[in-house]
């Protein structure tokens, strides 16, 4: 059993968040910072026993982790093999063939990344700083309502993963929990004890074409990175003519010491129609989030719709210090790309 006691997990009961040792999760035995400011009256609750970090392999259906930036308690559902597209990495400098124009083409590297379900306790904790209804799909075509989202479902990088073991038979609270997920008192010697039922195998198989994870876009600037991953959700008919959806979830990440606020963002959106759009605007999804060395990350996720099948996105997100001075950061171009078939709604979750 590949286990390490390391000590025990421990995650604030009432207070507003859990707070992890994330810069030395790699380095050392992963361990939990002790909360600034709690407030009196509030205990510490344990929740299991910290394992061993995978440095090979992937991660298993069933393994409990928290996450190392946003510190929920969470379960794997399944891996994806995913596309980075990294371009803080300096590719090698190769001779250029004969007319070639200087393209400067990023590489992408494999990089696993998991289905995982949040534990609903503690979503109030971190919905400051990372969206909880973040997966979303498209109604029936018949539907007034254009998305629907499943709570509590995300995506997660596989070093984000702070994986534990826990002697409860339901240790995560989620609807779906019981529904995908079984207890093996025979696998209680085995890590981790928790396997997919039929119904997880089959939900992941029928959804599989929304849910898919298949491309990673990162850049930093000047200490502040930015990770963007886009899904495409399916076309609809409106007014005689096809609109395609995507959603896109986009991490920023303070990688520094300096504390700074995101105050706007700048979006151009090309469609193969040969649209170009420009969207200015205060904030993302209404927010200015504050990004520190205590709480470095704000993740959200947002949607665009193309009367085409395919088209890029880039932009920038204006940044402002503690000084006033402001600097932009550049969101990675990414591709939006549709699949030939249409998508039906997820299963279990039509109106």
């Amino acid at each position: 059993m590949n286990t390490q006691a390391f000590g025990q997990i421990s995650s604030i009961s009432s207070a507003n968040n859990m707070y992890i040792s994330r810069r030395h999760a790699k380095l050392n035995p992963p361990s939990i910072s002790p909360p600034m400011n709690r407030p009196e009256g509030k205990v510490l609750e344990t929740v299991g026993v910290f394992e061993a970090l995978k440095q090979h392999g992937k991660y298993e259906t069933g393994q409990l982790f928290l996450h190392s930036v946003f510190g929920y308690r969470g379960i794997v559902l399944f891996p994806w093999h995913a596309r980075i597209y990294d371009r803080d990495v300096i590719p090698p400098i190769k001779p250029e063939p004969p007319g070639s124009h200087g393209s400067k083409e990023v590489k992408g590297k494999t990089h696993t990344y998991y289905q995982v379900l949040i534990d609903t306790r503690d979503c109030p904790h971190i919905s400051q700083r990372s969206q909880t209804e973040a997966v979303t799909f498209l109604a029936n075509h018949d539907d007034s309502r254009a998305l629907y989202a499943i709570p509590g479902l995300d995506y997660v990088s596989h070093e984000d993963i702070l994986p534990y073991n826990s002697t409860e038979q339901v240790p995560i609270q989620h609807e779906l929990f019981e529904r995908f997920l079984m207890f093996n008192p025979d696998k209680t010697t085995q890590v981790p004890p928790f396997s997919a039922r039929d119904t997880l195998k089959a939900w992941q198989e029928k959804n599989h074409p929304w849910l898919e994870l298949s491309d990673v876009h990162r850049e930093t600037t000047e200490n502040i990175r930015v990770t963007v991953i886009p899904f495409y959700m399916g076309m609809r008919d409106a007014q005689n003519s096809h609109v395609y959806w995507w959603r896109y979830c986009i991490r920023l990440e303070n990688m520094g010491s300096e504390v700074v606020q995101l105050r706007e963002r700048h979006w151009r959106i090309f469609s193969l129609s040969g649209t170009l759009e420009t969207v200015r605007g205060r904030g993302v999804v209404g927010r200015e989030p504050v990004l520190s060395k205590e709480q470095p990350a704000f993740q959200y996720s947002s949607h665009v719709s193309l009367q085409a099948p395919s088209g890029h996105m880039w932009g920038t997100f204006r940044i402002e210090r503690t000084d006033g001075s402001h600097f932009d950061v550049r969101i990675p171009p990414f591709s939006l790309e549709s699949n030939k078939d249409d998508k039906a709604p997820p299963a279990g979750y039509t109106s």
